[in-house]
């Protein structure tokens, strides 16, 4: 069940993050204000996830639980540049001085 959590959470941190809300408390335990849980969910889904995972109640988040942490902050790092990445990709093959029509 571990590995089939991790498969989703690599795919989808959102759908992992949603999961836990509606089947566990991890993400309340974690979290004091649901403001944060929802600005972690849209801005950065694998440290939200990351931080609730590696939380504990009465001690918080301890040594290599912020390595864990950190790694989640690097992965929504990389996703956001990836997609800004292929965003300007896609726009090279265009000159911004002709339309379309005019390369016809």
């Amino acid at each position: 069940m571990g590995c089939l959590l991790a498969l989703f959470a690599w795919i989808s941190p959102r759908f992992v993050l949603a999961g836990l809300y509606l089947f566990s408390n991890r993400l309340t335990l974690a979290f004091s204000s649901g403001l944060e849980g929802v600005l972690g969910f849209i801005l950065v889904p694998y440290t939200t996830l990351f931080y609730a995972l590696v939380y504990r109640p009465g001690f918080g988040v301890r040594g290599f639980g912020w390595i864990i942490v950190a790694i989640g902050l690097l992965m929504d790092l990389s996703t956001l540049g990836a997609g800004g990445s292929m965003g300007r990709r896609r726009g090279r093959g265009r000159s911004t001085s002709q339309s379309p029509r005019a390369q016809y």
